[in-house]
């Protein structure tokens, strides 16, 4: 592959990187502190849109990772800023939690379910038959139709739930309308997180655990790509995909070294 600049600025997704079933993975709190030291910026990614970035700083910080908000940058935020974008001060029926609600009231957004501009879908532990129904006739009606991410399922201690685009489907079915996905795989995630932070594209790695969405995303936008075998993609399937990463490592641990390379 390319020969690419010395890493400057670091993206890193959350689960399956720097946690893993709700531990740390083993280097993630030191990598963490070199890269606080080092001063080079960093954010860390997550397609999760129900929690805002405080929440989750606050859940890293009890598992022993300390990340500030600042830090921290999810779907919701990629979202908020993505309308804010298109269509300033504009108006959404909005399915979601509190990460989202807030990201979308910071960027001057009016939630309503009265003639809204957009439909937004986020993840919430309890969807709604009644909210669904509302989305799908307000999108009849008009709005436009934006999901905060693809992701079919998300993990529980029970098991599977359904997730964002296991909903998104399911009004798609209803509506006809496809709805815009903001999150990975969008590499448009990825360029939000760059404005963030400065960076460019040549000098700035993407770590992520799946192929399917944190790896094609970085791809996608320009970055290095690193895959870590802590989370969801095992080694002997990186071959069946038709772009590949920069690297393949073990684990977070194995990157602290490139922090000062």
């Amino acid at each position: 592959m390319t020969e690419r600049k010395p890493i400057e600025y670091w993206l890193s997704d959350m689960d399956g990187v720097l946690v893993h079933e709700g531990h740390p993975v083993p280097g993630a709190d030191e990598f963490i502190r070199r890269l606080a030291a080092s001063g080079k910026p960093f954010l860390v990614l997550t397609n999760n849109s129900i929690y805002t970035r405080r929440d989750l700083s606050a859940r890293l910080a009890a598992v022993g990772l300390q990340v500030p908000a600042e830090f921290i940058w999810t779907s919701a935020l990629a979202t908020a800023r993505f309308l804010a974008d298109q269509r300033p001060e504009g108006s959404a029926y909005v399915i979601g939690e509190a990460g989202l609600t807030t990201a979308l009231h910071e960027a001057d957004y009016v939630l309503t379910d009265i003639r809204p501009d957009y439909v937004v879908l986020g993840e919430t532990r309890t969807y709604s038959f009644s909210q669904i129904t509302q989305a799908i006739r307000l999108i009849e009606g008009g709005a436009r139709f934006v999901a905060t991410n693809p992701d079919p399922i998300g993990p529980s201690q029970e098991g599977s739930l359904p997730a964002c685009g296991a909903v998104a489907a399911l009004i798609t079915r209803a509506t006809g309308v496809e709805p815009y996905f903001v999150g990975k795989p969008n590499p448009l995630m990825m360029r939000t997180a760059l404005n963030v932070v400065g960076g460019h594209s040549e000098q700035t790695a993407m770590v992520g655990d799946r192929m399917d969405t944190d790896i094609v995303a970085g791809v996608e936008a320009g970055l290095e790509t690193i895959l870590v075998l802590t989370g969801v993609t095992r080694k002997d399937e990186v071959g069946r995909f038709p772009f590949r990463p920069h690297r393949v490592v073990p684990s977070i641990a194995d990157l602290i070294e490139l922090i000062d390379a």
